[in-house]
């Protein structure tokens, strides 16, 4: 059986991810004590369910430490596969969710939502290091957090890692959940060519000025050759899912050029692996 603990930041987006979880033939329960959990793991193995999943978070307060003694319990199971989703988001984002619900945050003693992120990030820490998976959900909307899941949960694959690659821009910030983290500032910016400005590295005429560049088709290479080793070695510790992240000053030309001749090259060598363009489009 595959079962799932989600967990993560508060307002990061757990009772969605329970539902499209649902949608995919989870049989999901929230906030479940942790002591429980691995009881509630036996009952639906008992009930021959394929799928379950438990959100656990900070609501339930000190009992979330026995979180670690359940994941324990249920790694001793040979019938289970366990998978840890971790939910991460910027604390902006969070900070602008709760102030939408007027909810208190669990951990904040004043009042003030800030506080409680600080003290939950420092909690979690643990939990976010066990992690199998995770999703940085800042710019999710609920079709986007949908998708994400049907490609980590709906593809039967367990023997190979998913390669989730997303372009960024730095002046929006590095994407939370990154695994790796790829500069490519360091390659002549088609911004400040003026037939190219408007148009995206999408674009065939963007992409041929990216890839004249010699340093820009040897760092590709590098790039592919560090996916390739590090890759296995992420199979090896449990982790399912490996993030790379791809930036440039505005995430719409050289990241994406770059990203997308990676994500080809990868699609043709049969990898399981996706795209995202973060903040194409914005400016």
């Amino acid at each position: 059986m595959k079962f799932v603990i989600v967990t993560g930041l508060s307002g990061a987006g757990k009772s969605q991810v329970l539902k499209r979880l649902e949608d995919l033939d989870f049989f999901c329960v929230d906030n479940l004590p942790p002591n429980l959990i691995p009881k509630f793991a036996k009952i639906c193995l008992k009930g021959k369910r394929e799928k379950a999943a438990a959100a656990v978070d900070m609501r339930m307060g000190e009992m979330f430490k026995g979180v670690f003694k359940a994941i324990d319990k249920l790694k001793e199971n040979e019938d289970i596969m366990l998978d840890i989703l971790f939910l991460d988001a910027s604390d902006e984002a969070i900070v602008k969710r709760f102030k939408e619900t007027r909810r208190k945050h669990p951990l904040s003693k004043t009042g003030q939502v800030m506080e409680g992120i600080l003290e939950e990030r420092k909690f979690l820490a643990h939990i976010e290091d066990l992690a199998t998976n995770k999703l940085d959900t800042t710019t999710f909307t609920l079709k986007k957090l949908g998708d994400a899941l049907e490609r980590i949960y709906a593809d039967d694959d367990e023997d190979r890692i998913l390669i989730s690659i997303t372009t960024f821009g730095y002046k929006r910030g590095i994407p939370i959940d990154a695994d790796m983290v790829f500069d490519m500032r360091f390659l002549p910016n088609p911004f400040y060519i003026e037939e190219l400005r408007e148009f995206s590295g999408k674009d065939d005429k963007v992409r041929d000025y990216v890839l004249s560049f010699e340093q820009a088709r040897l760092f590709i290479n590098k790039i592919l050759d560090m996916i390739s080793l590090v890759s296995p070695h992420y199979l090896d510790q449990d982790k399912k899912q490996i993030v790379i992240a791809i930036g440039c000053t505005g995430g719409m030309h050289r990241s994406v050029v770059v990203a997308e001749e990676i994500y080809r090259v990868l699609k043709e060598k049969g990898e399981r692996v996706t795209l995202d363009h973060r903040d194409i489009g914005l400016g």
